[in-house]
């Protein structure tokens, strides 16, 4: 892939609105698909905000009427704000667009950056973005008393764990030995140039996230870098390690077209 430029939006004091970075990520889609500037990564740390991809369903919503703003990404709905890194990759890949390939790129970026402060993450089959795995299912604790065998989360229909206090919230998956879900990723492409990107929890507040369903998983939660290395460690720190993987991930990429069995089509 052609060389990357990064572009470092704001943060702390600086955070970035939501809505300022949705109308610079439309202007340098824009110009990436005129070719008037090289693929680009918007890097930024919003202040507290809800975003619900296209498939977000009511029921995943806050119960307390926070705003969350409508977006046209693929996903859920989730959170955004101080403590998490934000990145926006806006790449002209070659048609038709392959996501998946484009998803797995950022999630390896990730990975190797998490892998660089000491925390082994890893994929979830079937689930987007960057986990921390739990551990297996027979030896994690009793939740509430009862055996996993009847989580309520899994088995009852009417069940909801925005009510259902901190034994369910998705902040204290760690202390349940559950899988946590350290990057987020979701993102739309419009005539072959992507938008939209990822999430790090680096130090945030894991609490945003009880008010939701995040990415409307409710038998897995949510984990920061912080929290499982036990270290103060901070966004500035972080900045440049992950800048470092996503440069060598994706310029050093072969993005083919995705392949189209014309056969069973």
């Amino acid at each position: 892939m052609s060389e990357l430029r990064f572009v470092r939006m704001g943060f702390g004091a600086d955070a970035v609105e939501y809505q300022e970075a949705w109308d610079e990520q439309r202007r340098v889609h824009a110009a990436r698909f005129a070719d008037e500037v090289p693929d680009t990564v918007i890097l930024l740390e919003h202040p507290p905000v809800y975003t619900a991809g296209r498939r977000t369903e009511d029921s995943e919503r806050p119960l307390d009427g926070t705003p969350v703003i409508d977006v046209d990404r693929g996903g859920k709905i989730t959170w955004h704000g101080p403590g998490q890194l934000v990145g926006y990759p806006i790449q002209k890949l070659p048609r038709p667009v392959d996501v998946v390939a484009h998803v797995r790129r950022l999630e390896e970026a990730i990975i190797r950056a998490c892998a660089e402060f000491g925390l082994e993450t890893t994929r979830v089959e079937g689930r987007s973005g960057v986990w921390v795995l739990g551990d297996p299912v027979e030896q994690r604790p009793a939740l509430a008393g009862l055996s996993l065998d009847f989580d309520p989360r899994l088995t009852d229909e009417e069940f909801d764990p925005r009510l259902n206090g901190p034994e369910y919230a998705p902040s204290n998956a760690g202390q349940r030995r559950e899988d946590r879900k350290i990057a987020a990723i979701g993102i739309r492409v419009a005539k072959g140039v992507t938008m939209h990107g990822f999430a790090l929890n680096v130090n945030p507040d894991n609490k945003w996230f009880d008010r939701i369903i995040p990415c409307g998983i409710r038998d897995a939660g949510v984990a920061s870098l912080a929290g499982e290395l036990g270290l103060d460690v901070t966004i500035e720190e972080v900045l440049p390690v992950l800048e470092k993987h996503l440069r060598d991930v994706l310029e050093n990429a072969d993005p083919r077209p995705r392949v189209i069995d014309r056969a069973s089509a």
